[in-house]
């Protein structure tokens, strides 16, 4: 049967919804009272892969050029008509779910969807309005982050070596400019190929070029749902707040996955409440948009598990594992899981679970592990999510919070694995030199705050978490490393394990994923270049400015730097003014409700601190004319920094 055709206002791409229909459209559906209480979930500007998650077995990345301007709008245009968006998503899924849990777990053959989604690089975005999408850029924002993209910032990120930009097969600098990233994803594989035959049709005679293609999907038999070195993938996703249910009992909990926190939605879109950081300060068009990571992760299968077999024999060797040790056993350690998902912390001698569709389990704590004899320090599931296993520093009694510490950390990934499973046994795309690994793709709201500080800060850091022993990097994805294993046994005694690497980077880029209305201002041409016009930025107490975070009006930028100073910089980042502060790192700024601007210490005890404590109701000003000051209730000045221009 023949899709229908597209209708002339923005719908989902072609679906069928039930046993029966073959592309009958996702039925319009009055508003639930769960519906009501949870607005995102019927979000028609929010696209459909952030929130909701596309979910396809068959998927197909098209890195795309712009030519002319105009046929660029054109396409995009006509493209944003099959943008699939939450709710249609959302809808989908939940009956998807209904339809597989009536068939005892089995797919519902004839329940599918093609859904599509778009999102755009700086590079892109500045084609289509024709100049810059924003022009405050201050250093160590996302807004930065974002314009330079990953090639420029690879050796922050880790991407170094074999996984340096010169070996990349696309987002390199000198090589075809990528404007948009379209995704298609598909239940099954011939709606796919029909899908992408139309969209390059599409592209192709709007002037577009097709510079890289990505074909991924899920892998067959034992490894469904699983990644190529075998561990059952996507588990420990966040919550979203607005979005999933919590749990009555544990409101910060989502309903029916217990260990899977509620998480503000700005975390995820641009203009929502975040977990503790300032505002975006974005352009209002990218409301309800996020910025979208993808990473071409290679996989080097046999290598991987070959090391996991000498190392298991070293530790032999040297009395620090059981003696009936395996490299599964070793392998469950360094990844924090079991192959089926099962976590080490409940089941630290076998995997419970052989069945690949076993049910996830995202419930794992580590605070009784702070040293990690369960799960050492160095494993995939540490390094990239502590929870409650992460002090400060290595003297502190308490944990870091994960409301309003880490939660703003978290990512939504919606990565895939692409290439053939590795199988001595099969012919040439099985052997050991065939292209494998995993699309890493990633949405957050702040790509500095949250994918590059995970990247730079946890994963690819040898002292993170801060312990008395030697960490490493983290065993799975990091680059290789000298780390400590815990010695079975012993309560406190560890061996050097040398940690290769097995992972690589083959490509990446930023991008932004628009809203839906977004994508048709950006078509009509209606965006204006160059954003929203300096203005003053007025914070009211409480305000906590962290290390490297910076509150900008254009002309002024109040940045907490890392040396522990306050300093304000103008435009060209040259120092304006700064508080002078030499007596140590100061752990933060903070703007009191008393009126005070102050740098405090580990404590929270003011080691400098503006001259205008009992002022209640007063707030901070960043200036648009380059000024910094701290004004009364009444709007008189309190306090100046003297730095307008």
């Amino acid at each position: 049967m023949p899709p229908s055709s597209e209708p002339s206002t923005a719908t989902t791409s072609e679906t069928a919804v039930s046993e029966t229909a073959t592309s009958a459209r996702v039925p319009t559906q009055s508003p639930t009272p769960e519906a009501e209480s949870l607005p995102l979930r019927q979000s028609t500007e929010i696209q459909g892969d952030i929130l909701a998650g596309f979910k396809k077995d068959h998927v197909h990345l098209l890195l795309l050029a712009f030519g002319e301007r105009d046929q660029a709008r054109e396409w995009l245009d006509r493209l944003r008509h099959r943008v699939a968006t939450t709710r249609e998503v959302a809808d989908f899924n939940r009956q998807f779910s209904r339809a597989r849990r009536a068939r005892a777990g089995v797919d519902p053959e004839r329940h599918h969807a093609i859904w599509r989604s778009v999102s755009l690089t700086h590079a892109g975005l500045t084609e289509l309005i024709g100049g810059a999408p924003y022009t405050d850029v201050p250093r160590g924002t996302t807004q930065e982050a974002f314009f330079q993209g990953p090639a420029r910032r690879a050796e922050r990120l880790g991407d170094t070596d074999a996984s340096a930009p010169e070996h990349w097969l696309f987002g390199a600098v000198g090589q075809p400019a990528v404007h948009a990233v379209l995704t298609l994803a598909a239940d099954r594989p011939e709606d796919l190929a029909r899908a992408l035959a139309e969209e390059r049709d599409e592209a192709g005679d709007s002037g577009l070029t097709v510079v890289f293609e990505q074909p991924a999907g899920t892998l067959a038999g034992s490894l469904r749902g699983r990644e190529h070195f075998g561990f059952k993938d996507g588990i420990s996703q966040p919550g979203v707040r607005d979005f999933d249910e919590p749990d009555p009992d544990d409101p910060e909990h989502q309903l029916g996955k217990p260990g899977t926190r509620i998480v503000p939605a700005g975390e995820f879109l641009v203009g929502h409440e975040k977990d503790h950081r300032l505002p975006d300060w974005l352009p209002e068009w990218m409301r309800d948009g996020s910025f979208h990571v993808v990473r071409r992760l290679a996989q080097d299968v046999p290598g991987w598990w070959a090391q996991m077999a000498d190392l298991v024999a070293d530790l032999k060797q040297r009395n620090a594992v059981p003696p009936g040790a395996t490299s599964e056993w070793l392998a469950a350690r360094l990844m924090g899981r079991w192959r089926s998902g099962a976590p080490l912390t409940k089941y630290p001698d076998a995997d419970p679970h052989p069945d690949p569709e076993t049910e996830a389990d995202n419930d794992i704590l580590y605070g009784d592990d702070q040293l990690g004899r369960a799960v050492p320090l160095c494993a995939h599931l540490r390094k990239t999510n502590p929870r409650d296993g992460l002090l400060a520093r290595v003297t502190d009694p308490e944990p870091v919070p994960l409301k309003g510490a880490l939660d703003g950390r978290r990512i939504i990934r919606r990565g895939v694995p692409y290439g053939e499973r590795f199988d001595p046994t099969g012919g040439a795309e099985n052997g050991p030199d065939a292209p494998r690994g995993l699309v890493f793709v990633a949405y957050q709201g702040d790509l500095v705050a949250q994918f590059e500080f995970v990247q730079r800060s946890w994963v690819d850091a040898e002292a993170f978490p801060e312990r008395e022993v030697q960490v490493g990097r983290d065993a799975v994805i990091g680059r290789g490393s000298q780390a400590s294993f815990p010695v079975h046994g012993s309560p406190d005694a560890h061996v050097p394990l040398t940690l290769r690497q097995f992972v690589r980077t083959e490509g990446a880029l930023y991008a932004f994923t628009p809203s839906l209305t977004a994508l048709r201002l950006l078509a009509a041409g209606e965006i204006p270049p160059g954003g929203p016009p300096p203005e003053d930025r007025v914070l009211a107490a409480p305000m906590v400015l962290r290390r490297g975070e910076v509150i900008s009006s254009g002309k002024a930028r109040l940045r907490f730097e890392d040396d522990g100073d306050l300093r304000v910089r103008d435009d060209r980042e040259e120092v304006t003014w700064q508080a002078g502060y030499t007596g140590g790192r100061s752990g933060r700024a903070e703007f009191w409700e008393d009126g005070r601007l102050a740098l405090v210490d580990a404590d929270g005890a003011a080691v400098w601190a503006t001259p205008t404590e009992g002022n209640e109701g007063a707030v901070l000003v960043v200036g648009a004319d380059g000024d910094v000051a701290v004004r009364a209730a009444d709007g008189g000045v309190l306090w100046r920094t003297d730095t307008a221009h």
